[in-house]
């Protein structure tokens, strides 16, 4: 049997980004921020199935696709690293005829190149809890022994004798 004409037109939905439903259940992706989300995006866009560790994205070409200023987005690659959302197989240099290289990044959801398995450090990432410092200062209102609600104070502070 032949194949029917109309499917002979038919190449396929085009390219998509796959957010596997394991990595956005974690608690890692659950508190990540808008802007390093669609950072994230914008790397896995560059990844082809075959390119992780060579996924190559400039500040300034993030920042253009994000529509942000370049400082902004190198806060966001340095949260996804914290993270252990990417990494950096090869830092930014300044090349041998002095034209500038760019980051090579890899996800670490999926397994890099060079045939190394996924590291897939976010699933384990955990929030940091900030220790209290006993070394506050004090209230105004508490520091004089007075009450403000009940307008009682305890005593003057200071008593002047002639």
């Amino acid at each position: 049997m032949s194949r029917k004409p109309y499917k002979r037109s038919k190449k396929g939905a085009g390219r998509f980004v796959q957010l596997h439903e394991w990595v956005q259940a974690t608690e890692a992706w659950a508190t990540l921020k808008p802007g390093p989300r669609a950072l994230y995006i914008e790397l896995k866009r560059r990844y082809n199935g075959a390119n992780n560790g060579q996924i190559l994205l400039s500040y300034r070409d993030a920042a253009r696709l994000l529509s942000v200023h370049r400082n902004t987005v190198g806060g966001w690659f340095d949260e996804l690293e914290a993270r252990g959302f990417i990494h950096a197989k090869r830092g930014h240099c300044l090349g041998p005829s002095g034209i500038g290289e760019t980051s090579h990044w890899a996800l670490d959801e999926e397994a890099t190149m060079d045939g190394k398995p996924a590291r897939k450090a976010f699933a384990s990432w955990t929030p940091e809890q900030k220790p209290r410092t006993g070394n506050r200062t004090p209230r105004q209102g508490k520091q004089d022994g007075g009450d403000r609600k009940s307008g009682h104070n305890a005593g003057p502070v200071l008593k002047i004798v002639t």
